[in-house]
């Protein structure tokens, strides 16, 4: 992977900021969550109360404190990151409100008690997730910092990937799956802090090997194929993804992990030999997963036809066939749809179903495209970006949310088995909201290290950064 460099940067040449571009987005923003909320009162409620105006306050109020920090303290960074993630972050909690306001309704018709509703609840994650943003930016000041202390991070991701396997069912199972930590009525969902430590792990192992791993032996069917020795590394990442697969039946965060790494592997080295083996890895996985493990093959079987297990196991991916089927192109519209009726789950593993449903294919495709700028500015700070590490860490940040958005909607269009990712930023749950958070705000540091300018050609070091030396007669 060649160092790049900006001739705009390289030259000292002094480059706007694009702060005010990111405050305007930010506004935007918040004028379309109100607008959204504001619809689903006049829909669901029949009226539309002053609450929108407070919720449009605080929401603006809250983004403002996370762009000023991002006007101080990373001043150069990309203006559409910071946007992009506040109006999903916005449209996520409109729609779980818009939930909770279709469960009391019915339990208010049917003379059951009013269920307390989740939004307050993912409105407090999404304030932790900004104050864990801030910090990140406050105490991280230069991305670099963290290739030093790469092993310590891998350690700590695998140790977090393996604690919820260790622990007794009855605090750590929900679903079928091994993922959590339950204690006192507080729960928490370590493999997603996990990913982002293995992360800074991957780019800093990989920026230190990558010479070792560009190395062919020999050539096969026009790949240049990797020493054997060489090979360790992806066959370690494999292990692991299958260790999370046998012992936490977590199907999505086993793809997640594996993908990741292969992915990162390639971007290093630029050797299509490596995803190859990664392919044929994944699918010797894949096949003995299925040989194995009996909910491999129920999530199998339930996606080649899921109307022979309508009543069982594949009644959720029905009940989302028939929710998209229901909005169409254009949807129902915020608060005409039933996708609380049709779907248990449509607050966490099906919201893009919600989405489907009552914005239409087109609103679909408009949340799709506010992922695809998130990724996109993530690659661009990756080409930016002047050091390795930067590069790779980008890169894999950036792609870790791609991944995770595709694998969430495919399993719910049927593309592929469901596999229990949320989806980013939208969905109900605290670990998955604050761990990306925690993703932006490196993101966001990186892309201010991209657009930064460097010091022009032949201008002296900073005083702090001069050689020194001791002379004694």
């Amino acid at each position: 992977m060649g160092e790049r460099t900006n001739p705009a940067l390289a030259t000292g040449r002094s480059i706007p900021t694009r702060r005010n571009t990111e405050l305007a987005m930010l506004l935007f923003a918040t004028v379309v969550v109100m607008a959204a909320q504001a619809i689903v009162d006049a829909t669901v409620r029949g009226s539309v109360g002053l609450n929108v105006l407070w919720y449009g306050a605080g929401f603006a109020g809250v983004w403002l404190v996370a762009h000023l920090v991002v006007r101080r303290f990373a001043r150069y960074a990309d203006p559409l990151i910071l946007p992009a993630v506040a109006l999903l972050n916005g449209l996520g909690l409109v729609l779980i409100a818009r939930l909770d306001a279709a469960a009391a309704l019915d339990a208010e018709s049917s003379g059951e008690p009013i269920p307390g509703g989740d939004a307050p609840l993912q409105l407090a994650w999404t304030l932790v997730g900004l104050v864990l943003f801030l910090l990140v930016l406050l105490f991280i000041r230069d991305h670099r910092v963290l290739a030093r202390y790469g092993y310590t991070f891998g350690a700590a991701g695998l140790v977090l990937l393996a604690i919820p396997a260790v622990l007794p069912t009855s605090i750590s199972e929900v679903n079928g799956a091994k993922l959590w930590i339950r204690v006192a009525g507080f729960s928490i969902q370590p493999g997603e802090f996990a990913k982002i430590a293995l992360l800074i792990f991957f780019a800093a192992y990989l920026v230190a090997k990558r010479d070792v791993l560009s190395l062919a032996s020999r050539r096969v069917l026009g790949l240049e194929l990797p020493r054997g020795q060489d090979l360790g590394p992806v066959l370690v990442a494999w292990l692991a993804s299958l260790g999370v697969l046998v012992f936490e039946k977590d199907l999505g965060s086993s793809l997640l992990l594996f993908g990741i790494f292969v992915v990162m592997l390639y971007i290093a080295t630029e050797r299509v030999s490596w995803l190859a083996i990664g392919l044929l890895l994944f699918s010797a996985g894949a096949f003995l997963a299925y040989q194995l493990f009996t909910h491999v093959q129920i999530r199998v079987k339930v996606w080649l036809d899921p109307f022979a297990f309508r009543n069982d196991e594949g009644f959720q991916i029905v009940q989302s066939l028939l929710g998209l089927g229901t909005g169409g192109m254009f949807g129902t519209g915020l608060g005409g749809g039933r996708p609380d009726s049709l779907n248990i789950y449509a607050k966490t593993d099906f919201i893009i179903t919600t989405i489907g449903e009552e914005l239409g294919l087109f609103g679909l495709v408009g949340v799709l495209m506010l992922y695809l700028i998130l990724v996109e500015r993530g690659f661009r700070a990756s080409l930016l970006v002047r050091d390795a590490f930067g590069k790779l860490l980008a890169a894999g940040l950036a792609f870790s949310v791609a991944l995770q958005v595709f694998v969430v909607v495919g399993g719910v269009t049927r593309l592929i088995p469901l596999t229990g990712l949320t989806t980013p930023f939208v969905s109900y749950g605290g670990s998955s909201l604050v761990a990306n958070f925690a993703l932006v705000a490196l993101l966001v540091r990186i892309s201010d290290a991209a657009r930064r300018p460097a010091a022009p050609i032949g201008a002296p070091p900073p005083l702090a950064e001069t050689q020194t030396e001791v002379l004694s007669r």
